[in-house]
C-alpha cells in the first residue's frame, strides 16, 4: 500500500473525489475514528466512531452538515506509525449556506500492517459555529 504518507494522500485522494468506499478501504475493520468537536460546538459530526461503519455515517453527517468548496492538506510529518498532517478548508455550513474557513490538523496512526487504525481530527469549531 505504500509508506504512511502515502496512504494518508491516498485517503486524501478518495475523499476530495467524493469515494468514500476507496477510502474505508485505507481503514482497519477496528479503526477508532474521532473529530473533535459536537453537536454543542456546532459541528453534528463530530465525536468518536469505531469500525468502517460508523466512519461511513461520518461522512454521511459531514455531507449533510457542510459543502466542501476547498480541501487542502498542506504538511505531511511522518513518524514511524503515524503522520500528522497539517491543511486548510473552506466550508459551506448547510442549509443556510454560510462559508466558513478554518487550518485544521488530522493525525492518521498504524499498528503493525497497512491499515489506518486510528484518525484524529481537529479544526477550529468555533469558524463552523459563527458561520450560522
Amino acid at each position: 500500500m505504500g509508506t504512511p504518507t502515502e496512504i494518508a494522500k491516498q485517503g486524501y485522494a478518495a475523499f476530495a473525489s467524493r469515494d468514500i468506499p476507496a477510502l474505508l478501504e485505507l481503514l482497519a475493520d477496528d479503526v477508532e475514528w474521532r473529530f473533535f468537536g459536537s453537536p454543542q460546538t456546532g459541528t453534528p459530526y463530530g465525536g468518536t466512531c469505531r469500525g468502517k461503519q460508523q466512519v461511513a455515517e461520518f461522512f454521511g453527517k459531514l455531507a449533510q452538515a457542510d459543502e466542501i468548496l476547498e480541501f487542502e492538506p498542506r504538511e505531511f510529518l511522518e513518524g514511524p506509525q503515524h503522520v500528522t498532517v497539517i491543511g486548510r478548508i473552506k466550508g459551506r455550513a448547510l442549509p443556510d449556506g454560510k462559508v466558513h474557513e478554518t487550518e485544521w490538523v488530522q493525525v492518521f496512526t498504524w499498528k503493525n500492517d497497512s491499515k489506518i487504525s486510528r484518525w484524529i481530527g481537529t479544526g477550529d469549531t468555533a469558524a463552523r459555529l459563527n458561520s450560522r
